[in-house]
């Protein structure tokens, strides 16, 4: 089940040593968001996060908080979170609950550090890292947008044809272990078949990486 077994905060749900003692998952969604033209839009995390800083991600990634009632159902609370994210984030006030394609569940692990993050079961010792369930959701719409500084440091559209050339380039282009996963599992597919987007989803939970013992 994806629903909610006990609620944390922030900062203990991303320690590693939670992570690591006691495996603690909790829950995320990752926004896709897709203009007119078919092209990705994309952010770099800023500075100051403090998982995965300045890393290229996808439009908009948080979490679901328990404390919202309307945020509390697995699909359809990150859907309501989402939209919520990304007036946050992006300052986008132009998405609506129906715009939102729920595509799939994923479960990973990735650590964070200040060198490169990894999804691997061999990372290094940092303090932060990710355990995710985390619901992937696609918009396409046209939207206007205002960053917040404070939460990302960079925009810009990508279009199909440059995915695979911003996976290659982890020196110019470093991305978070679940955009990576996500690009190189799912991602070209749906994309390729953006106009019928609402056909490709399923109620699956497909598992990927998961943090060493």
């Amino acid at each position: 089940s994806s629903g909610i077994n006990a609620e944390y905060g922030k900062e203990e749900a991303h320690l590693m040593k939670n992570i690591r003692h006691s495996g603690m998952l909790h829950r995320a969604f990752s926004l896709f968001l897709f203009n007119s033209d078919n092209q990705l839009l994309m952010q770099r995390r800023s500075a100051e996060k403090i998982t995965f800083p300045n890393l290229y991600t996808n439009t908009c990634c948080s979490h679901p908080l328990a404390t919202i009632p309307r945020e509390t159902d697995p699909v359809t609370g990150a859907k309501h979170a989402a939209i919520r994210r990304v007036k946050d984030e992006l300052g986008i006030t132009d998405i609506h609950f129906e715009d939102i394609h729920f595509m799939t569940r994923i479960i990973y692990f990735g650590a964070s550090s200040d060198s490169t993050p990894t999804c691997t079961n061999n990372a290094a010792q940092p303090t932060w890292g990710e355990h995710e369930l985390d619901h992937v959701l696609i918009v396409k719409k046209d939207v206007s947008f205002a960053p917040n500084p404070n939460e990302v440091s960079e925009t810009r559209y990508i279009s199909r044809s440059e995915l695979s050339e911003l996976l290659a380039d982890s020196d110019q282009f470093p991305i978070t272990p679940w955009f990576r996963i996500i690009a190189n599992s799912m991602l070209a597919g749906w994309w390729d078949q953006i106009e019928q987007i609402e056909r490709l989803g399923d109620d699956e939970i497909h598992e990927f990486s998961f943090p060493p013992k």
